[in-house]
């Protein structure tokens, strides 16, 4: 859980937004979209792969765009 103390002279809606991104970067938000329904693990592991897939795909993609 990020944490977050309030400086000094500091505004209540600048240590809001400190709060906020400290909660972005800790990926909160996502994790508890992600949670919040039960995925049977062959559905996590097919996600997974197809998202290595993609980005092998892209990399590839990256890569041949600057070999022309």
């Amino acid at each position: 859980m990020p944490k977050i103390i309030a400086k000094e002279n500091e505004s209540f809606q600048v240590t809001l937004r400190r709060f906020k991104k400290a909660c972005e970067k800790a990926a909160l938000l996502s994790d508890v979209k992600k949670n919040k329904f039960y995925e049977k693990p062959s559905v996590i592991r097919r996600r997974k792969e197809n998202a290595a897939r993609r980005k092998v795909l892209k990399q590839l993609r990256k890569t041949a765009k600057y070999k022309k």
